[in-house]
């Protein structure tokens, strides 16, 4: 990461159902500090749990592994970096495709990249066959305008 950030964290989950939503927990915790709305909480917390999930039905399928959580806030923007040494992805264009799925017997939709992709504003997979897949997800997160709060303050003493 190039960018010089103002704060970072990391964590690193055995890939196992019930740590879902440990990781999804664990980062909207940290992405409090930026002071999101609701709707961006939740963006950030499903595009996460997308993206573990994923790691652990497909980068791992039915073998114990780790994932590894890197957050980093800069300027008003949060970037998440989800990465496993599972099996990798084939052709990660036909993966991003909507409704498509490797494990149509498990009921899952198939959209886990388009969550992604439509929850954060920028998504980027990476992937190599047999070392593991690394997603990257930033959100930016709008600024609250201060001076509002303050205003309605003071013209409500008045």
């Amino acid at each position: 990461m190039n960018k010089r950030y103002k704060n970072k964290m990391q964590l690193e989950i055995l890939s196992k159902s019930n740590n879902e939503a440990f990781a999804r927990i664990t980062v909207a915790a940290f992405a409090a500090q930026l002071d999101p709305t609701i709707e961006e909480l939740s963006d950030i917390k499903t595009a996460v749990s997308e993206a573990v999930t994923n790691s652990i039905i497909h980068g791992y399928e039915n073998k114990e592994g780790i994932i590894r959580i890197n957050a980093y806030i800069y300027d008003n923007i949060l970037r998440i970096e989800i990465a496993d040494q599972g099996k990798g992805i084939e052709d990660i264009e036909i993966a991003k495709q909507p409704l498509y799925t490797t494990k149509p017997e498990l009921e899952r939709s198939g959209m886990g990249f388009t969550i992604m992709d439509n929850f954060m504003d920028n998504l980027k997979v990476e992937s190599v066959v047999g070392m593991g897949t690394k997603v990257t997800m930033e959100k930016k997160i709008a600024v609250k305008n201060t001076n509002d709060e303050k205003n309605q303050e003071e013209n409500f003493y008045v």
